[in-house]
């Protein structure tokens, strides 16, 4: 799948340039060996945070279209209490996009999901084949959603809670967001995006309330915050702590319907190190799942993270393939 900005331009030429260029204008003719070495340094330097930043931008699109990745989203179907078949056809009461007619019977009581699948239909569930009633854990289980597979391996439908509401969320690989992927813009690629910037820890177990795309809203583990200057000016940043290794800093700024996707973008940043440095690559600001799909439920920016500065950096809006 392409990315659209090439990113890794004749640094060392362009450096030397630049190098020379000054030099001119100080009435140098020549640079010397130690002008020449650190030109062939700093070129250097671009060139290496130009080759991470092309390996980043492949992972992220690689992910972006796997097979199960945001892009092959079809549906998210709410689910009330009750019994619901599932399947393509229209004689369904969860009507799937893509896949068999008939999958099975889905039914939810007190949060509580049982499948009971349709007699010959291929199903699997976590990967192996499933071949009567199941239960079905939720996103909100310490052991993840429970997959169950259909279409020769190409659907994945999952249960996922928002709230106090339940849905089935439904991927398939044939999805037209994903066969349909035009790739991804990006602002030019510039060091100068990458910052450092100071946490400052909140007290033990805050939370900050976290909206969402449909509606509802989360309290969510809130660390603390990431300070970091900008055009003379101080910015923070409130972080979120999703329980894996780094920050995940959701935020809006005056880009944010004016070239990036409106409803704001995210970034993760590597936890703080012994002095309370944080590095924030804005180069890898990126779109929520949103901006490629309908069916997503992505959090929105609070209000502490809506930023009076554009950043010039990273992902651009999608434009959109046909859902």
């Amino acid at each position: 799948m392409p990315t659209r900005t090439a990113i890794a331009p004749k640094t060392l030429r362009a450096a030397c340039a630049v190098l020379l260029f000054a030099l001119a204008a100080c009435g140098k003719s020549e640079p010397d060996a130690e002008q020449l070495k650190a030109a062939a340094q700093a070129a250097a330097r671009e060139a290496a945070f130009a080759a991470e930043e092309k390996s980043w931008r492949d992972e992220r699109v690689a992910k972006l279209t796997q097979p199960d990745g945001w892009t092959s989203l079809i549906g998210l179907h709410w689910i009330d209490p009750g019994s619901h078949y599932i399947g393509s056809d229209a004689d369904n009461g969860v009507r799937l996009a893509l896949g068999p007619e008939h999958l099975g019977l889905l039914h939810m009581k007190s949060g509580q999901m049982r499948f009971v699948p349709e007699r010959g239909a291929a199903l699997t569930l976590d990967g192996a084949p499933l071949t009567g009633t199941a239960a079905l854990r939720s996103d909100d289980d310490p052991a993840g959603p429970s997959k169950l597979g259909f279409d020769e391996g190409k659907g994945v439908a999952t249960v996922i809670k928002r709230g106090d509401r339940y849905a089935l969320r439904v991927k398939h690989a044939d999805a037209a967001t994903r066969t349909g992927f035009k790739g991804i813009d990006y602002w030019p690629l510039d060091s100068k995006w990458k910052v450092t910037g100071h946490f400052v820890a909140h007290p033990a177990g805050k939370t900050i309330a976290i909206a969402n795309i449909i509606g509802t809203t989360d309290e969510v583990p809130n660390p603390g915050v990431v300070e970091f200057e900008r055009e003379g000016r101080t910015f923070r940043l409130e972080a979120l702590d999703e329980g894996g290794d780094e920050l995940f800093l959701v935020f809006a700024d005056r880009t944010s319907g004016h070239g990036s996707y409106g409803a704001g973008r995210f970034l993760d940043a590597p936890k703080p190190d012994a002095q309370g440095r944080v590095t924030l690559d804005f180069n890898r600001s990126y779109n929520p799942p949103c901006a490629f799909t309908s069916f997503a439920t992505c959090p929105l920016p609070p209000p502490e993270n809506r930023l009076d500065l554009a950043i010039n950096a990273g992902e651009k809006a999608y434009a959109h393939a046909t859902n």
